[in-house]
């Protein structure tokens, strides 16, 4: 009994150790308590811009819809119920600088637009990009760059990938009938024309295709969107970046929250992100998931958008 009572109790250790030893290698913190998440203080001036007479879809809270597509934008904590990310935490930044509580709805990403547009929460903060189309019913106030990242094998000789040309011969995965496919048939043809290689597109449908390729040696490299990206790498250490590239190449794609139209949020939205811009608040919680290089230097609101294609 005794032999069999220190077994059990040597396997619950080396359990434990196991776990301590997993909570410690994990890039970053995905519990439910988010003890690192950055806060912020009430900004007075946008809260003076909110529209005398406005009514939250409850009062005296943010309510913010988020679709918890993966991490590091936002994803399901280890509880498999809070949301946590970097999305989740600027929501919680836009929602501390208008001095209102939180209240996050996770979203499956569909159905943002029926339920902002017919008032089901304030706002929609889950990597949603600014388009033409999109303007016609809702108003947007940018916070990040949408970017597409390229990463290689850890071991690879490709140094930098930053315009077609650094492309030119290299065989690449990339999802069928993405955006990125897109970009990179043109980036082709522009190497063509100029005497360079063609590039080599092995298309896939899904990401674990895309990585086993790379992993495996049959292409130079991967492109797809960057966060996603910067988690794989910073949790298997295997890949690493050599660039980034615009999500709307040859125009700018940048991300937004989203509210309807007319309904008079956009303006201290856009105050409250350009103040956390420049007391490094914003910075400091997207730093937290490794996409510093996403931030933008000014919050805009209603930008030019991508146009229709």
């Amino acid at each position: 009994m005794r032999a069999l009572s220190a077994l059990l109790f040597g396997a619950l250790a080396a359990f434990s150790l196991m776990q301590n030893s997993a909570q410690a290698q994990a890039p970053f913190d995905l519990g439910p308590e988010q003890p690192g998440r950055v806060r912020a203080e009430k900004q007075p001036e946008a809260v003076a811009a909110l529209p005398k007479g406005f009514k939250f879809v409850e009062p005296g809270v943010f309510t913010v819809a988020v679709s918890p597509g993966g991490p590091p934008l936002a994803t399901y904590a280890t509880d498999a119920r809070t949301v946590v990310g970097a999305d989740a935490d600027f929501a919680q930044l836009v929602a501390d600088s208008l001095g209102l509580k939180l209240n996050l709805l996770p979203i499956a990403w569909a159905d943002w637009p029926l339920g902002l547009a017919s008032g089901k929460y304030d706002a929609v903060i889950s990597n949603v990009g600014v388009t033409e189309q999109r303007k016609e019913k809702f108003d947007f106030s940018t916070y990040r760059q949408g970017l597409h990242g390229f990463f290689v094998r850890a071991d690879s000789k490709v140094a930098a990938i930053r315009e077609p040309k650094d492309a030119a011969g290299l065989s690449i995965s990339v999802g069928g009938g993405t955006n990125q496919e897109r970009i990179l048939v043109e980036w082709s043809k522009q190497n063509l024309a100029a005497g360079l290689k063609p590039i080599e597109l092995q298309l896939f449908d899904d990401e674990a295709g895309r990585l086993v390729a790379l992993r495996s040696g049959r292409v130079d490299a991967i492109v797809q969107p960057h966060a996603q990206l910067v988690f794989i790498a910073a949790r298997d250490r295997d890949i690493r970046r050599v660039g980034t590239l615009s999500a709307g190449w040859p125009l700018k794609s940048d991300v937004a929250i989203t509210t309807r139209k007319g309904s008079g949020l956009v303006d201290a939205l856009t105050i409250a992100t350009n103040g956390l811009i420049a007391n490094g608040r914003f910075r400091q919680s997207l730093a937290r998931w490794q996409l510093e290089e996403e931030a933008l230097e000014k919050s805009e609101t209603n930008p030019p958008g991508l146009p229709k294609y």
